[in-house]
């Protein structure tokens, strides 16, 4: 049997209401983001309209709460993304006022922005722009390939011997490490921990293996991969660098490729035209 079918006049009506509902859920995220009406108010609204509203769009427009950070929340609470507000639960408000405590303590902490790419891509030149800027700290790796001319131990990065580093391995000091070039690189945990409780947005410059461990145990940082213009652009970049071997060249140009396939793990992609550009939309990463 087939439903009945609408008057031109019912579906006229059934239309105006479907607007005015998607007009009362925009205008509640516009109040939402701009601190006119409190989030959990609306747990008590009455409208059938806000009823309907999808959880992760009212989360989300909370200030500060990005996709990432609303993935956490979900995740954290054990409550469905695709949940309405009209089926949230006392039991479930109740998680949510907790995830959104816990939130309102961590925004004293700073942002752990993990930026990732080809070797001759431009990310050292990117971040060392932000050197000086006091709502950055830019980690300091260990490693144990060979100072480069020019390089100096503790600025560019801390220079440790095989040995070192291994112990340094074995004693749970790294956030995250990993192997590259035949040489060990790896980021201490502890000095990153005290710049981000003294409110410090901190930087790793780290290879691809690296940012993957970083995402797998921290769940809060935003990785970045910044892209070259073009092949041509970052093969000539590290042909001209010098620094290297033809085939220590060749293993980074190979090793590159897999990195820039890897671009989709990312939660933003720069590409670096111009360092300028670059370093202003990481800066608005970490401020947003």
């Amino acid at each position: 049997m087939q439903p009945p079918r609408l008057s031109r006049r019912s579906r006229r009506k059934a239309g105006e209401k479907a607007v005015r509902a998607r007009q009362e859920r925009a205008k509640v995220k516009e109040q939402i983001a701009s601190g006119e009406i409190f989030f959990f108010d609306l747990f008590k609204d009455e409208r059938k309209s806000i009823a309907r509203m999808k959880l992760m769009d009212l989360i989300q427009s909370v200030p500060g709460i990005g996709p990432n950070r609303a993935e956490i929340i979900f995740e954290r609470t054990k409550i469905s993304p695709s949940r309405r507000i009209g089926g949230v639960g006392h039991r479930q408000i109740e998680l949510l006022r907790q995830e959104f405590l816990l939130i309102k303590a961590s925004r004293q902490y700073g942002k752990l922005l993990v930026v990732s790419g080809p070797s001759g891509v431009g990310k050292s030149t990117i971040t060392n722009r932000l050197r000086g800027d006091d709502r950055f700290w830019i980690s300091i790796s260990a490693t144990t390939r060979a100072k480069r001319t020019g390089e100096v131990d503790g600025i560019d990065y801390h220079f440790v011997s095989e040995d070192k580093f291994n112990q340094m391995i074995t004693e749970n000091e790294f956030l995250e490490w990993a192997e590259f070039a035949g040489s060990k690189y790896g980021t201490p945990k502890k000095a990153v921990n005290e710049a981000l409780q003294n409110g410090k947005n901190v930087i790793l410059e780290i290879e691809l293996n690296g940012a993957r461990q970083v995402r797998k145990n921290t769940k809060t940082a935003i990785l970045i991969f910044v892209e070259p213009p073009s092949w041509e652009e970052l093969t000539n970049r590290l042909i001209n660098r010098g620094t290297e071997s033809e085939q220590s060249t060749q293993a980074r140009l190979d090793r590159a490729k897999e990195e820039l396939s890897a671009s989709s793990e990312f939660d933003y992609v720069v590409i670096n035209h111009q360092v300028e550009q670059s370093v202003a939309e990481l800066v608005s990463l970490a401020l947003r």
